[in-house]
């Protein structure tokens, strides 16, 4: 059992340095500019879901809405998005992609239906228990990582 516990721990520490690189790593998805792995998702919550403004941002992804507006200008300073009135509600704008950043949107896509397609028919073979025990187990890693992301603070 001892050995089975330093794989894991092996294969632990791999995907939480992999994570870190992936989350550093900037392409281009299609277009001339570097886009960070934060705000290609941006990008992707924009062209999922229509008619959002900078509070229904924040709220989905759980942060202010000083940081939504701070990534959404270095967007708009990359000609990614751009801001317009709401026709139903004069006093609310909403976040729109530009054409550049609907090229942004769109390569995204298509590289997640390249890259985890392997990943997805993976998972849609499993059985319902194995299913089941991947799920406690990342849930397990993820308390434990908000565990000790709360204990550094």
């Amino acid at each position: 059992m001892k050995n089975e516990k330093l794989i894991i721990h092996g294969k632990f520490q791999s995907i939480l340095g992999l994570a870190q690189k992936m989350e550093k790593a900037h392409k281009r998805f299609g277009t001339g500019e570097l886009i960070s792995h934060s705000e290609i998702h941006l990008i992707e919550i924009i062209g999922d879901t229509q008619d959002l403004s900078v509070t229904d941002i924040s709220k989905h992804l759980g942060i202010t809405k000083g940081a939504v507006s701070q990534s959404l200008k270095r967007l708009e300073k990359k000609g990614f998005t751009t801001k317009q009135s709401d026709p139903g509600n004069l006093s609310r704008s909403i976040v729109l992609l530009t054409s550049k950043g609907q090229t942004a949107y769109w390569s995204h896509k298509h590289w997640h239906e390249t890259m985890d397609g392997g990943f997805l028919k993976y998972l849609d073979e499993l059985d319902d228990e194995t299913f089941e025990t991947i799920v406690d187990f990342l849930g397990k890693v993820e308390s434990f990582l908000k565990l000790r992301i709360e204990s550094d603070a």
